[in-house]
């Protein structure tokens, strides 16, 4: 089977015109040497003539070692942006390119690495994809032929959304269309909440934009600028789009939706901005967080390597963090039709912000950040027909459940009145499109995840994680999976029909989540 291009985020770019993402690198582990007393630095000139970088410090200890730390960060030529004392991760910028191999010598630091390598200042873009977008003409042939033809509580478009009946959304939203109390965050390239499908939905408290590492609160800032992906909103409008007559109706039409913007306007998902995303929602209330990317500008992030350690351990933190809040975070697999759990994987997309190589990584040692950080629930995608979708990773003992994501409709074509295999949702200016990917995927089971904390108000993360697995519909494993028909496997599927390397638990199920 022809390998699908991949991109940044976890929407794929098909022949029909979808979007999607993906990226990896490795740099040589540097040699460890004995810390120095907390708050100094070697007595070495500091160089200050370096590109500008920004860096994520991770601090063991309390406040006071902190304090001591920034000190150090200071003598060691960084300016530090912001400080998440909760988690003990700062947020440095820097021109002294030894900058960080000289901060983790100091007392109370656990590791420190460079979240880019692109300097601060590079403003190149990124060819990220785009969706389908449906015309004017079409969206009005689709809502006469729908009103023709619909039940009366569906939104215009709904009958082209194969894939809620293929979770059983459509039977859920008979009993319940979720809670005003429950908010999912999407952490993403932005939300337009102008949009008409949004909007009635949008929680503004919970919004906010983290590029750069720090909060900005000011209004609109969590949308996506002109030219930006609409990445973010698309898969808000999954989630929560409104019930209310208009366009498409999402998973949990009922619950609350947030935009937190963490993505470049090149479309760069640094560390310092994903940090900051999971702590503002750990901070605001939120119940799900949906990720569908992957943390730039490697792929996979290698323990072995002391600046992608860091960037693992700080994104572990949010995370763990934002659970610890009361949030369920849910992430998508990736679009590579990768094995997650096979011994190696050959990455050939890192570091991506600037010249990527190929690079054979242990996949037990090198991550996917968030998607295969613990304690985050992993998203695997189906198509129409209800196999893997043909660009989805996978992997035994990787994948948690599965949803739909989309897929050619050469490889899965959906029954009537449906007309693409693509996921169709809100884009910004009022618009609508088809995306695929597992980006689209990730959000149905955050509507599933939002649907049971509407239920089970009190449940915590881990109870709500429990049920997903739980309530989801054993799917065994295709023998063979040839999705393309050329008398050949385009993967390999282990497991039984309840827990597999394609499905994992199974098929996420909505009408479970809403019975009591």
């Amino acid at each position: 089977m022809a390998h699908l291009g991949s991109r940044r985020r976890r929407a794929l770019a098909l022949p029909a015109g979808l979007a999607l993402t993906v990226s990896l690198g490795f740099l040589p582990t540097g040699t460890a040497t004995a810390a120095t007393a907390a708050g100094s630095v070697p007595a070495a000139a500091v160089a200050t003539d370096g590109p500008k970088l920004s860096y994520v410090v991770n601090t063991r200890g309390g406040r006071s070692t902190v304090s001591s730390v920034k000190k150090a960060i200071a003598e060691a030529g960084g300016t530090v942006v912001t400080s998440y004392d909760q988690i003990g991760v700062i947020v440095v910028t820097s021109q002294n390119p030894e900058f960080a191999k000289t901060v983790r010598k100091v007392k109370g630091v656990d590791s420190a690495g460079a979240t880019r390598t692109a300097p601060l200042s590079a403003q190149s873009t990124t060819d990220i994809g785009a969706p389908k977008v449906l015309s004017a003409e079409e969206v009005a042939a689709a809502t006469a032929k729908a009103k023709a033809n619909k039940a009366a509580d569906q939104d215009p478009l709904e009958p082209l959304q194969w894939d809620l009946p293929a979770i059983k959304a459509d039977k859920a939203h008979e009993k319940t269309l979720g809670s005003r109390n429950v908010t999912v965050a999407v952490i993403d390239t932005g939300v337009d909440d102008t949009h008409p499908d949004i909007a009635p939905n949008f929680d503004r408290a919970a919004s906010v934009n983290c590029v750069g590492g720090k909060p900005d609160t000011t209004e609109g800032a969590w949308r996506p600028g002109t030219g930006e992906s609409p990445h973010g909103t698309h898969v808000a409008g999954e989630i929560a789009a409104a019930k209310n007559g208009i366009g498409v109706t999402g998973v949990a039409p009922g619950v609350k939706v947030s935009g937190i913007k963490v993505s470049t306007p090149a479309g760069f998902f640094y560390t310092e901005a994903v940090v900051c995303g999971f702590v503002w929602a750990a901070e605001h209330g939120v119940d799900v967080t949906n990720n569908s990317y992957y943390t730039d500008p490697w792929y996979f992030n290698c323990k072995n390597d002391p600046d992608q350690k860091a960037l693992v351990e700080a994104v572990s933190r949010a995370t763990r963090y934002a659970e610890k809040k009361g949030a369920v975070n849910v992430a998508a697999a990736g679009n590579e039709n990768y094995d997650l759990a096979s011994d190696s994987i050959t990455d050939p997309s890192s570091p991506n912000d600037t010249t990527p190589g190929d690079r054979v990584i242990d996949p037990s040692e090198c991550l996917d950040i968030p998607t295969q950080l613990p304690g985050v629930v992993t998203v695997a995608s189906t198509g129409a027909k209800g196999l893997k979708s043909s660009f989805s990773n996978y992997g035994l003992g990787v994948i948690d459940i599965a949803a739909p994501g989309g897929d050619s409709t050469r490889y899965q074509t959906p029954a009537p009145p449906a007309v693409s295999g693509l996921i169709l949702g809100p884009l910004p200016g009022g618009n609508y499109g088809y995306m695929a990917g597992t980006s689209m995927a990730s959000p149905h089971v955050a509507g599933v995840a939002a649907l049971l904390k509407s239920t089970h108000p009190h449940a915590s993360p881990q109870a709500i994680k429990a049920l997903l697995s739980v309530q989801a519909d054993d799917t065994a494993c295709p023998a063979p999976y040839d999705i393309d028909g050329d008398g050949e496997a385009d993967a390999v599927c282990e497991g039984g029909k309840g827990y597999n390397s394609f499905y994992g638990a199974g098929i996420v199920d909505a009408l479970a989540a809403v019975r009591k």
